[in-house]
């Protein structure tokens, strides 16, 4: 039976569709609620929910997921949705980071997303150099917390999980997110972490289909681990 993981408390559920699975989901004090705002996802959200719809939502951890979005887009959906966090999960630059921050509501916190391929001396070389550039110009970086996620041909979830044992060879400036293929069944190994998530990102191995999600499952799984 696997353990409980020690010092994780946070839970984001992201992929959401659905305005009573939402609900459900606040009902049992989950953290963070993702929408995703990329057309070419198969969980776009506004191919279900209006921002109007979004903004109502009575909620401290809506997260606006982003992949490679024009900074005004962004910008116009935070305030028009209300979020509480910007993820951008496309190959953004340092430059556009900082200059989003400037534009973004001090209130508003950035989420960058790290996908992670292969564990490989050049993969951990190349997120250690990603960390330093970011700290380079300023103490403060612009960005409150790093995700880390599967990379896969397409932007987006994958559903599978990279050899977390890398995140023990890198020196993690920011809280993190840990994403990607989380379950029931893997994550009894984050107890073999030294820098432990600050929360856990869960999507599609929670679903009935695409921004359906098995709430009982969801429930059950927060009840138990975290």
């Amino acid at each position: 039976m696997n353990q409980q993981p020690s010092n994780i408390h946070k839970l984001k559920v992201c992929g959401l569709t659905q305005l009573n699975q939402i609900q459900e989901l606040m009902a049992m004090n989950v953290d963070f609620l993702g929408f995703i705002f990329y057309e070419k996802s198969p969980r776009y959200v506004l191919n279900h929910l209006s921002l109007e719809e979004i903004f109502s939502i009575n909620h401290h951890g809506k997260t606006g997921v982003f992949v490679n979005e024009d900074a005004d887009v962004i910008l116009k959906t935070v305030q028009k949705a209300g979020l509480n966090f910007v993820q951008l999960h496309g190959d953004e630059s340092d430059r556009f980071i900082a200059e989003l921050r400037q534009e973004l509501d001090p209130e508003v916190n950035i989420i960058k997303v790290i996908r992670v391929g292969s564990n490989d001396s050049e993969t951990k070389n190349k997120i250690q150099q990603t960390f330093s550039q970011q700290f380079t110009t300023s103490l403060l970086s612009p960005i409150a917390y790093y995700l880390f996620d599967t990379d896969g041909k397409a932007f987006g979830g994958t559903g599978k999980q990279f050899d977390w044992t890398l995140l023990n060879d890198l020196t993690i400036p920011l809280p993190y997110f840990l994403s990607g293929g989380i379950s029931e069944e893997n994550i009894g190994n984050i107890e073999g972490l030294k820098q432990k998530p600050f929360a856990l990102d869960i999507n599609s191995k929670f679903e009935t289909g695409p921004g359906n999600k098995d709430i009982d499952r969801i429930k059950k799984f927060k009840n138990l681990y975290l």
